[in-house]
């Protein structure tokens, strides 16, 4: 059975900068920096421009990939498109990727699959991705984490709880098919449907009839709480660090790993609080945490690929090293994976 390998990463964030300060300055949210860097860390997001989609974003982030990876479009034998931010409702953005990528044109009619496990989707399209190959089934995947959430975000005083804490951006990665020993070793995921309604967006509840109420010439109307996300922030704050905390502990006792073997920690950049605290109960050092939430915010599934990408191309992740991959998100879902580089 072959091994799967991370071969390639690629990353792209908009150009436009929108600092805290922005926030308030520019959108009239009654807030100011050092109320959210207090709260999560962040300076400053991307935003993409009016017209983008997540697919816009993916298309650079995975052509990177790809040609990190020494591959050619063509040698991609399937997508795997993370998102809680799709192009639209249907069909998937997998599709939309497949064709800007050019594949269509090529030929190349590959499968895509849509995972929609929000914060914890990279790790649950890593999973999906890597059994896949140790199957025999493909030789590459293209593994996409991306987001535009500024386009749903309320960027308004009543929304700022939650629309101060997201930005734009993807990140991609191919998992490859290698007889060497190395590769993704391991990963473990979990959820508790429990807290669905926590962190969550009910502008789709296809329950209601129509699911967006229309008046008598048809047209929708919504109401802020449907159309935006909300969240009970001490909730997320108390089930992350306890969720995060035990899948990481089960899964390094399942590679028979301490916190020391481990060469590098990804943490999903929902809070750097969250990360600190995490961090500071399993006793690793602050050298051995990359994050970028500070620049980015939360860009949901595009964090890892994108802690990833930099990690690399910085040089403070090298070939043989051990990483670990952790994310907890909405669902509530999370997740866990052991690499070998």
């Amino acid at each position: 059975m072959p091994n799967a390998y991370i071969s390639g990463t690629g990353f792209f964030a908009p150009p436009r900068v929108v600092t805290n300060d922005d926030l308030r300055s520019i959108y009239g949210i009654d807030t100011n920096d050092e109320w959210i860097q207090q709260r999560s860390g962040i300076k400053e997001r991307r935003f993409a421009a009016e017209g983008v989609s997540c697919s816009d974003l993916a298309v650079p982030a995975s052509e990177q990939a790809i040609q990190r990876a020494g591959l050619q479009k063509t040698d991609i034998d399937m997508i795997v498109f993370c998102t809680l931010s799709p192009d639209q409702m249907f069909p998937g953005t997998g599709v939309y990727l497949q064709r800007k990528l050019g594949l269509c044109d090529a030929g190349r009619f590959i499968p895509c699959l849509d995972v929609r496990n929000q914060c914890s989707g990279f790790l649950y399209g890593l999973s999906t991705a890597v059994a896949l190959i140790q199957n025999g089934s493909y030789r590459h995947v293209l593994l996409v984490g991306a987001e535009v959430h500024s386009s749903a975000l309320d960027l308004t005083t009543r929304g700022r709880t939650v629309g101060v804490l997201f930005g734009d951006a993807a990140g991609a990665v191919v998992l490859s098919a290698t007889h060497e020993d190395r590769g993704v070793r391991g990963t473990y995921l979990g959820a508790d449907g429990r807290y669905a309604d926590t962190l969550s967006m009910k502008i789709w509840n296809i329950g209601n009839r129509p699911f967006i109420p229309v008046d008598a010439d048809g047209f929708g109307r919504i109401e802020p709480r449907s159309m935006y996300p909300q969240m009970d922030g001490r909730a997320v704050f108390k089930n992350a660090v306890e969720r995060l905390l035990v899948v990481l502990g089960e899964s390094l006792q399942k590679h028979n790993l301490a916190a020391n073997d481990v060469d590098l920690f990804c943490f999903h950049q929902a809070n750097l609080r969250i990360n600190e605290y995490v961090r500071d109960q399993m006793n690793v050092p602050a050298e051995k945490v990359i994050n970028n939430i500070e620049r980015y915010g939360n860009t949901t599934a595009a964090t890892l690929p994108s802690l990833l990408f930099e990690a690399e191309q910085s040089g403070r992740l090298r070939r043989g090293m051990k990483v670990v991959l952790a994310a907890f998100g909405a669902g509530f879902t999370w997740g866990c994976s052991v690499i070998d580089w």
